[in-house]
């Protein structure tokens, strides 16, 4: 073991975490192989095989599960001592660690460009993921902040809210509702739905804004991608559910339509999370003021989002409260 590296731990920790080496290389950005190899060299020091597989599934070994607690507890205390020097750095210099839910990334690179370019030398790191992968981010203390729609209710947070979320029915432009007015959400029925997958902060607001309203909805697809969902919608293989600060581009491209949909948009608010006991570095404080100060404008601009989508009958679904658990 004294031979392995922090940076073996960190691939086999997230190896173990998604019970799958393709979706750990796709959160570390490295390829598979790569992945495989630092593995096989921690095996290597370890002396022990770390996984076995299954059929098509891999799972840990005795030695895996007790290596994979030592593991966390190794790069927490890395995170901490790191944190702890970047107090001495102040902005300059130091290191933003964000994580956002996946319809935040079609925004939040640039809001992070645009805070970089206020604050030289600042170093960004930032990670996507769907809601159960981002509270597992907080509850590890694996991120200083977190952008998202729903902040937890079991986990002792500070929730600020920046800026406010619509949700939109999305279609072709051929679609024969593409043009109508005033459109009944119980019109929506029988219509095939492409929807994200459970568990993500899209599916959660689709539920709560339109179920009970469509209790038999028609979902023909569930996609783990939003690029994808968008593309089915363009090809004409049903209507979907999404934020609208993902289909700028789309809208302005006139390849989808946004259906005038009676009590739509269902309106949420994005929130910047963090731990209550969390001692934010100089650069994720300035990171929060520069958020709750100018996001709401810049997110704006930055999806070219029609402002007439924020205005609507429905009341905004707050999520939580401003600060709170």
């Amino acid at each position: 073991m004294k031979n392995a590296t922090l940076r073996q731990l960190k691939v086999f920790e997230t190896v173990a975490r998604h019970a799958s080496f393709s979706r750990a290389a796709e959160e570390l950005h490295l390829t598979q192989p790569a992945i495989s190899t630092q593995v096989k060299t921690l095996e290597g020091h370890v002396g022990l095989p770390l996984f076995e597989q299954l059929g098509k599934k891999i799972y840990l070994t005795p030695a895996g599960n007790e290596l994979l607690h030592h593991s966390r507890t190794i790069i927490a205390n890395f995170q901490a001592a790191e944190e702890a020097m970047t107090q001495f750095k102040g902005v300059t210099g130091g290191r933003l660690n964000v994580a956002v839910i996946s319809a935040g990334d079609y925004f939040l690179p640039r809001l992070l460009v645009n805070f970089a370019g206020r604050h030289q030398g600042v170093k960004l790191n930032l990670s996507v993921h769907n809601r159960e992968e981002l509270l597992y981010q907080l509850a590890d203390n694996m991120t200083d902040l977190a952008i998202m729609v729903r902040p937890p209710t079991d986990m002792d947070t500070v929730n600020e809210s920046f800026a406010p979320h619509p949700y939109v029915v999305v279609a072709s432009p051929e679609h024969p509702l593409a043009r109508k007015r005033r459109i009944p959400i119980a019109a929506l029925a029988d219509e095939p739905w492409i929807v994200r997958e459970k568990g993500s902060d899209t599916r959660k607001s689709m539920e709560e804004g339109l179920a009970g309203q469509l209790p038999g909805m028609n979902i023909s697809m569930e996609i783990k991608s939003t690029e994808t969902i968008k593309q089915a919608v363009i090809a004409g293989m049903g209507i979907s559910f999404l934020s609208a600060h993902t289909i700028g581009l789309e809208l302005q491209a006139r390849s989808l339509v946004v259906l005038d949909v009676q009590e739509l948009p269902v309106m949420h608010n994005w929130y910047l999370v963090h731990r209550r006991n969390k001692r934010l570095p100089p650069v994720a404080q300035a990171f929060r003021e520069f958020l709750l100060t100018h996001g709401a404008t810049l997110l704006e601009q930055v999806t070219r989002l029609d402002p007439k989508l924020l205005h609507t009958q429905r009341k905004p679904r707050a999520g939580a409260s401003p600060r709170g658990r």
